[in-house]
């Protein structure tokens, strides 16, 4: 093959490569578009128009281009990120955090979404249960809903005394001090989405069969004690937003501008910049002339349904 064929084979590749990656993008999009018709016109008509597809996914494009920037200077520099995740139910946590983490390498970006704790992590220091999970040097930690546990579901719901509570407001603040006096950065992001936007939305994953996982049984409590939410938020801001790990509130109604504007005030809350980079080139394949593939039995293989 002359050069010629080589350079339009490789552009060929190339293009069918980014557009397998858009695919995957538009895929994880699907996910906001299947609802049920009548759930849909509901929807369309609280909402006046977003962005267009193709200029949010080209932002979004870019800043994952940028986040694997910053992913490659925190491996370089040893760094130690924990990023925090918290909201109300259904307002885009795990729809941004999907976001950051689609592009990156899941051994240098981990997410952490702990379930209730056992009946033995209830009676540790409330903390012990998370520093396991705390970045090393290099890594970046992204928490699906965190310590702030307490400060919120656990309060309202019941599941701790205001005494524990107290304590909690207590001792987070230092908490995050010594993390930081270690060398973490401490980012925390709080996702705010209207009453009648959280209603529509659980609406929504009531009548998609894809969404109804979602769904538990207190997240339907939290409807019903929305107010308790805003009160047991408004302490937690009051008590908890310090210097040294301040609290950042992300507008959530619009799904998509929520997921870059976080995702862009997370870059610009890290000073990285571009590493060194060994070139990478592909080792010509060793040929041995002396071995002769095996033909597997056909029972190993999965079936071509598609």
């Amino acid at each position: 093959m002359d050069k010629g064929n080589e350079k339009t084979g490789a552009a060929d590749w190339l293009a069918a490569e980014l557009a397998d990656s858009l695919d995957e993008t538009y895929e994880m999009e699907l996910e906001d578009a299947i609802l049920s018709r009548e759930i849909h016109r509901i929807y369309r008509k609280a909402h006046p128009p977003s962005m267009s597809r193709a200029d949010y996914l080209t932002q979004l494009l870019h800043l994952q281009a940028e986040l694997i920037k910053l992913h490659d200077w925190v491996q370089h520099t040893k760094e130690k990120v924990v990023v925090i995740f918290e909201g109300r139910d259904s307002a885009g946590k795990g729809g941004v955090i999907k976001r950051i983490t689609q592009r990156l390498n899941p051994r240098v970006v981990r997410v952490v979404a702990l379930p209730a704790p056992t009946e033995r992590e209830k009676t540790q220091w409330y903390f012990q249960r998370y520093v396991p999970h705390l970045p090393a040097g290099g890594e970046i930690v992204l928490f699906d809903r965190s310590w702030y546990n307490r400060a919120g579901v656990e309060r309202v719901m019941g599941f701790a005394s205001e005494a524990e509570v107290e304590d909690f407001f207590n001792d987070v603040p230092e908490f995050e001090r010594m993390l930081v006096r270690s060398g973490i950065r401490v980012i925390k992001y709080w996702f705010s989405i209207t009453d009648e936007e959280q209603q529509m939305r659980f609406l929504m994953r009531i009548h998609d069969p894809l969404k109804q996982w979602k769904l538990s049984p207190m997240d339907l409590q939290s409807r019903v004690r929305w107010e308790d939410y805003t009160k047991a938020k408004e302490e937690m801001f009051a008590r908890t937003n310090i210097p040294e790990a301040p609290w950042y509130i992300v507008e959530g109604n619009d799904k998509k501008r929520a997921r870059l504007n976080c995702i862009a005030h997370l870059l610009s809350k890290i000073p990285y910049e571009p590493v060194p980079q060994e070139e990478v080139t592909l080792p010509s394949r060793i040929h041995n002339s002396q071995y002769e593939r095996r033909v597997l039995p056909p029972e190993l293989y999965v079936p071509s349904k598609y």
